[in-house]
């Protein structure tokens, strides 16, 4: 018996989505559980390498370890009973952008720069992010579009 449901993962498409005219996306919902950020960092993984980042490069380690800090950090920091967290990676000309949305909003990360101090040594957590800090070459959030939550995004170049 086949299904006339798409699969889930066939998200991925070309999208002529400026700044990234011609690239690839890939975008999912998941469970805000560590089953769903696990998931979510081994789908990123998988698409990179088909989409030619291959398994064992640094860029595809940095992409994959920083799409699993960020969906992490949405499970144990964006957690809202009952609602999922969303995953898009956007590939296109040398760069990968990685973007988790989660529905807390009044829960926020620093922004890039006040990761040291008393707030992140006091805090439980963040260290996470110094990791996206350090390997991301640009990275940062804002308030969700269209949706209560906060997205945090980092962008890693792939050369």
């Amino acid at each position: 018996m086949t299904s006339n449901n798409p699969s889930p993962i066939s998200t991925t498409q070309l999208l002529p989505l400026s700044p990234y005219l011609g690239g690839r996306v890939f975008a999912l919902r998941f469970t805000s559980t560590a089953r769903g950020a696990r998931l979510a960092r081994r789908l990123v993984a998988v698409r990179l390498d088909e989409w030619g980042v291959a398994y064992g490069t640094g860029a595809h380690e940095t992409v994959v370890l920083v799409a699993a800090e960020l969906a992490t950090n949405a499970v144990r920091h964006g957690h809202v009973p009952g609602r999922d967290f969303h995953l898009s990676l956007r590939v296109a000309d040398g760069l990968a952008r990685v973007e988790v949305s989660d529905t807390r909003a009044e829960r926020v990360p620093p922004r890039p720069g006040e990761l040291v101090g008393p707030r992140l040594e006091l805090s439980d957590g963040g260290r996470g992010l110094l990791l996206v800090d350090a390997l991301a070459d640009r990275w940062g959030w804002c308030p969700r579009r269209g949706a209560p939550g906060k997205t945090v995004w980092a962008e890693c170049a792939l050369t």
